[in-house]
Formats: C-alpha cells, sequence, structure tokens
C-alpha cells in the first residue's frame, strides 16, 4: 500500500474536475490558438482566453494582465531579468530575502554576474520580513523588490500589501511569488505589480503557469527572454498548451480551499506535546495546510526512514530533496543545523481526511520515540 500522502507542497494531485475540462483539447479539440483562420483555432484561443480570465479573476487582474509561461519558474525568471533589462538605465539594483525558493535566488545571482547588485534581506525568527529594514535598504537606484506571499518550506505569509504601498510608494516595482499562495488563501494584485504563478500547485497540471503584468498604475515593462512568434505581448514566444491552460483555468475557477486548516490543527495538536519538537515559522501568518517543525534528539535521516513507508512527507523543498544540506530557509530563522536536517514538512489538501491526519500523529509520533529509546 502506498503511503498516505502529505506533500501538497511540493505538488497536489490533478483533479478529476479538472481532467474532465481538459481531455477535449487533447483530441477533439486540438487547434493552435494562434491559428486564426479556421474553426479549430477559433475553439482553441476562446478556451485559451476563458482560462485566462479565470486566472485573472483569481487575483483581481485584468485577463490582458495574464502571461502564460511552463511555470512558476519561468515566471519568476521573466519577472526578474525582464524588469533588469528593461529598467537597467534607471538602476542596478534589486532587493528580496534570503528565504526566497532557488527559483527567485538564483535569477538574481545570475544577474550580479551581468553587473547588477542585489541585497538579499534577512527575515526575523518568525520568517516575517521586517517592513522597516526593507524601507531602509531601498535605494534611489532600486527597480525591483521579490518577496514570496508564501512560503515553499514553512507557509509563513510575507505581509504583501504593506510591502507593496512601501514600493508605491518609492517608485520601485514588486514581484512577488505566489505559486504556494494561488488557491489557498486569497490574493489581490491591487498592491503587486508582478505575481508569479503556476498550475501544479493548485490541484492543476504540471508544466503551466502564468506571469500576471501590471498594465496600467504602473504600465510595466518587461524585456522578453524567449523570442520567437510574438505571442503572449510578445513576451513569451511559443504555441501556448491550451490543455494545460484549460486546466489551471479550471484549477482556480474551483475555488479556495476550505476544510484544510482543521485537518493541520489538529495534526500539530496530536504532535506538538512530544518534547523536543519545535514549530518553524509564524502560527498566525501561515497557510492554512503547512506545518513544519524540528525534533530535537533524532537523526533526520533515520526519521524519514521511519515513516517514508507510511506517509509521504518532506525535510524541505522539493527542488532541494537531492541534496544531502539542511534547509536555507531554517537556517535562516536561526534554527540550528542539526534541527534542520531533523525537520518534517506537512503539505495538507483537499483529498486529506481526518482519518489520515490521526494516522500520522500516530506514525509520527511512534518514529519519534523509537529512535530516541534506539540511541539510550
Amino acid at each position: 500500500m502506498r503511503p498516505i500522502y502529505f506533500d501538497n507542497h511540493a505538488t497536489t494531485p490533478l483533479d478529476p474536475r479538472v481532467l474532465e475540462a481538459m481531455l477535449p483539447y487533447f483530441t477533439k479539440d486540438f487547434g493552435n490558438p494562434a491559428s486564426v483562420s479556421h474553426a479549430y483555432g477559433w475553439t482553441a484561443a476562446a478556451a485559451v482566453e476563458k482560462a485566462r480570465g479565470q486566472i485573472a479573476g483569481a487575483i483581481g487582474a485584468e485577463s490582458a494582465e495574464i502571461i502564460f509561461t511552463s511555470g512558476a519558474t519561468e515566471a519568476n525568471n521573466l519577472a526578474i531579468k525582464g524588469v533588469a533589462e528593461a529598467y537597467f538605465s534607471k538602476g542596478k539594483h534589486l532587493i528580496t530575502l534570503v528565504t526566497e525558493h532557488s527559483a527567485v535566488l538564483d535569477p538574481c545571482r545570475y544577474l550580479e554576474t551581468l553587473g547588477f547588485e542585489i541585497t538579499v534581506l534577512p527575515v526575523e525568527p518568525s520568517g516575517l520580513v521586517s517592513v522597516e529594514k526593507l524601507a531602509a535598504a531601498m535605494r534611489s537606484d532600486t527597480i525591483l523588490v521579490s518577496v514570496m506571499a508564501a512560503n515553499n518550506e514553512i507557509g509563513v505569509l510575507q505581509p504583501i500589501e504593506a510591502i507593496g504601498r512601501l514600493c508605491r510608494d518609492r517608485s520601485v516595482l514588486f514581484h512577488t511569488d505566489a505559486a504556494q499562495a494561488i488557491g489557498k488563501v486569497p490574493l489581490d494584485v491591487t498592491w503587486v505589480d508582478l505575481m508569479s504563478l503556476t498550475g501544479h500547485k493548485v490541484y492543476g497540471p504540471k508544466g503551466i503557469g502564468a506571469l500576471y503584468v501590471r498594465r496600467k498604475g504602473p504600465r510595466v515593462r518587461l524585456a522578453a527572454q524567449l523570442h520567437g512568434g510574438g505571442h503572449e505581448r510578445g513576451w513569451r514566444s511559443g504555441t501556448l498548451y491550451t490543455p494545460q491552460i484549460v486546466g489551471f483555468g479550471e484549477a482556480l475557477a474551483l475555488g479556495i480551499d476550505v476544510g484544510v486548516g482543521a485537518l493541520r490543527d489538529r495534526l500539530w495538536q496530536g504532535l506538538r506535546d512530544l518534547p523536543g519538537l519545535t514549530l518553524n515559522g509564524s502560527w498566525a501568518q501561515r497557510l492554512p495546510g503547512n506545518l513544519n517543525f524540528s525534533v530535537a534528539g533524532v537523526d533526520g535521516t533515520g526519521l524519514m526512514l521511519a515513516i517514508r513507508d507510511r506517509l509521504a512527507v518532506s525535510s524541505g523543498s522539493a527542488c532541494s530533496s537531492v541534496r544531502i544540506e539542511p534547509s536555507h530557509v531554517l537556517l535562516a530563522l536561526g534554527v540550528e543545523e542539526r534541527l534542520a536536517y531533523a525537520s518534517l514538512r506537512f503539505g495538507l489538501g483537499r483529498f486529506n481526511t481526518m482519518a489520515e491526519v490521526e494516522e500520522a500523529i500516530s506514525v509520527v509520533a511512534g518514529a519519534i520515540v523509537g529512535l530516541r529509546q534506539a540511541v539510550k
């Protein structure tokens, strides 16, 4: 029997309703949405525009402000590199956080090789950024601030509105990676200039994402990173993958999950009294389905081995799970290295049940007690 899936921050299962919406566009309605001279293309184009509207509606944007990409990684690269290239005559300074996903940190490191300056701000022990420290880090040549809406490891929700207001006051563009937040908490682009999204974190298909790009107040300029055909307002060339786009739109049309927070709360309630457990990140400002904690007095590898046949969880982000190193996010919070190794991330989702949560409590508690007894 396969383990219970609690790794919804890595990816989510495709919702059957999403699959049903996608299927016709693999077979009967297979046209290229860029084919404007016949019905096959018109049908595909209409489906794409419907999905664009669904995605825009989920974040309070206009349809024309949604640019399709292959995922949030590409959206982050387009936002960060695209702004840097388009605005370098204004300045070459960008600001981000030490706890960002590698899809933000790596493009920033790349820009440093081209002569840009990157300020990587620390976070508080809660995982939250100090808006005051962010303000102090801004300079006259700052062109972009990139702060993720929800952290992929500890689930912390950053103060997006406060950051956005600060950036607007300073005439600095604000980008947020909302890959983990979309479909889990309400999102609004009122104070955001660029927002990265992806489908597979919200019960949609893999391989599809989007970048919100503000059209007015201010109108954001970007330098394209893919050329060849002029698709997506010239910012992202390439034939649109209609089935994936339809699935992404349908996934967001299903709305925000409800009830996941109660499952997470019960999971922590059942584990928190075990000796040596420490919650990582703010409890109050957190995704409803996220639980990340460290376990003192056990070997991290041993803990994962003890539970992996019954629970599918992770000890960090899926992108770094093949590396034998502690989470950079937990280290940034001040978590000791040995505790960072012995940490578990639960990502609960809409298909989890209370019975599965109760089993998880039993499995984790039993593994911790057994490992501690083994070293006595």
